[in-house]
């Protein structure tokens, strides 16, 4: 009798793992199989990544002007006049195009002072506004940047590089990632004495932005622009990258 109930109940089992994780009830009416939890039992886990380093393409240049006065409307308009002194030098002599230069920021804020006796007191307004610019010839990323401070700007916050069309690279991280998560799983399964069967379920996660923070650049550039030199940013690489969560078989 043994004999025969055990080939019956694999045979049970398996046709509950066809029908999708049906609970599978013994002939003596004690035992209970679900499917789902035999799967999970067989089945290995691991996330892939993948990283390319890449030459970048195009700076994304941070550009603002900050004035300060009496009133919020002449602070506002002193910024207004050299934020538009600026946008005329970038597309006329930079000949930069209209969608390559927006307005990221733009506030005009009271300036306060404080002492016990008098209390918070309006001591005048900041304006400031933040033009983002997308720049493509990188070699003379530097000399905009002083030609902007000259028309006005004195406030540059930050310049990141990028590459315009990341697609190009998303074969190669991929193959990356599947690789490194065919390696990961392999070494578990060679570990838990087991096999590596076929890729079950395989998910792209969040792909990070192809972007470096140009932070050793920008301390560069101030310390050239109290000298006097000409600024210096060198791009160098940024980093495409992506992630796979992959499940394969245990056998």
């Amino acid at each position: 009798m043994k004999t025969w109930l055990k080939p019956v109940g694999s045979v049970l089992i398996a046709g509950a793992l066809l029908a999708g994780g049906a609970g599978v009830t013994g002939l003596g009416g004690s035992t209970t199989v679900y499917a789902d939890q035999d799967v999970q039992r067989n089945v290995i886990n691991v996330v892939g990544k993948g990283e390319i380093s890449v030459k970048p393409d195009i700076a994304y240049l941070s550009i603002g002007v900050d004035s300060q006065a009496a009133t919020a409307q002449s602070a506002q308009k002193a910024t207004a006049d050299k934020i538009q002194k600026i946008t005329a030098l970038l597309k006329t002599t930079w000949k930069i195009e209209d969608k390559d230069i927006k307005s990221t920021t733009f506030y005009v804020q009271p300036n306060y002072t404080y002492n016990e006796k008098d209390g918070q007191k309006v001591t005048g307004y900041t304006a400031h506004h933040t033009l983002q610019v997308s720049y493509r010839d990188l070699s003379k990323v530097g000399q905009l940047l002083d030609a902007a401070s000259g028309a006005g700007a004195n406030n540059i916050e930050s310049v990141q590089f990028s590459v315009e069309n990341r697609d190009q690279y998303e074969s190669q991280v991929i193959e990356k990632a599947m690789a490194n998560a065919d390696l990961k799983a392999g070494a578990i399964a060679k570990a838990a004495k087991r096999q590596l069967g076929v890729v079950l379920v395989v998910s792209q996660g969040d792909a990070q932005n192809p972007i470096i923070y140009a932070e050793s650049s920008m301390a560069k550039m101030a310390a050239d622009s109290n000298a006097g030199n000409a600024t210096s940013v060198e791009p160098g690489e940024v980093k495409v990258s992506t992630q796979l969560s992959v499940q394969y078989e245990m056998k």
